[in-house]
C-alpha cells in the first residue's frame, strides 16, 4: 500500500492515499510502432555531434562539470538563490504533519494544475470522513506540499463533496492583465534594416 499522507484539520489529524489521475486512466493511450521495410521493429537511435555516428539507447549520459571541466557528483551540489545564498532544502510531505489551512477560489483558479490526486481512505480506517463534512460545505484548503523533497514547494489544494476529495497540486500562475482596447506589448529583439545594396541575389 503507498505511504499514507497525514493532514490537519481545526487540530484534527488523519491520514489519506493519494491516487494520481492521469490522462491513460480518463482516455485510454495509444502506442505507435514503426518497422522498416523487411518487417523488422524500427529504434531509435541519437546521431551524434559528428552527423555521422548513430547511438543506441542509453549509449549518451549527462555530466555535470566545474570550472576546471572536472566532473562533479549530484551530492556535491548545493542549490543557491540569486544572490548567491544557499538555499535550504524542503522535505517531503509524506514524512510530517500537514495542516490544512482555508482558502479562496481565486487563490485556486489562479494555480496553473501539474498533477490531480484522488484522497481515499487508508485500509480500515474511516477518518476520511471528518474531511468530507467539511469539503461539503464547499470549503477550499491548501497546503505547501512536495512529494519527494526539494529545493520548493508545490500549491496544494484540497475541495471536494461529502462523497469524494481530491487533491489538485500546482504552481501559481504569472498572469500580467491589460485593458479593454489595451494592446500587449511583446518583448521581441529588434531587426537590424538591410539596404537593398546589401542584398546578395546569389543567395536567393
Amino acid at each position: 500500500m503507498p505511504k499514507p499522507l497525514v493532514l490537519s484539520l481545526d487540530g484534527h489529524e488523519f491520514s489519506v492515499v493519494i491516487t494520481k489521475i492521469d490522462r491513460t486512466k480518463l482516455y485510454g493511450d495509444i502506442e505507435i510502432e514503426a518497422f522498416d521495410e523487411k518487417g523488422n521493429p524500427a529504434t531509435l537511435k541519437v546521431l551524434a555531434a559528428d552527423g555521422r555516428t548513430l547511438m543506441d539507447k542509453g549509449g549518451t549520459a549527462l555530466a555535470t562539470l566545474n570550472e576546471d571541466g572536472e566532473s562533479v557528483s549530484r551530492a556535491d551540489l548545493r542549490p543557491v538563490d540569486e544572490d548567491g545564498e544557499q538555499i535550504e532544502p524542503v522535505l517531503s510531505s509524506f514524512g510530517q504533519v500537514n495542516v490544512l489551512k482555508q482558502s479562496s477560489t481565486d487563490d485556486y483558479l489562479s494555480q496553473v494544475v501539474k498533477s490531480i490526486y484522488v484522497l481515499d481512505p487508508p485500509d480500515g480506517e474511516s477518518d476520511l470522513e471528518f474531511l468530507q463534512s467539511h469539503l461539503g460545505a464547499e470549503q477550499i484548503y491548501s497546503f505547501p506540499f512536495s512529494y519527494r523533497g526539494g529545493v520548493e514547494h508545490d500549491s496544494a489544494f484540497v475541495l471536494g463533496d461529502q462523497k469524494n476529495a481530491f487533491m489538485i497540486v500546482g504552481k501559481p500562475a504569472a498572469l500580467e492583465f491589460v485593458r479593454l482596447n489595451q494592446a500587449a506589448v511583446l518583448d521581441t529583439p529588434e531587426e537590424a534594416e538591410i539596404s537593398a545594396d546589401e542584398l546578395d541575389f546569389e543567395l536567393l
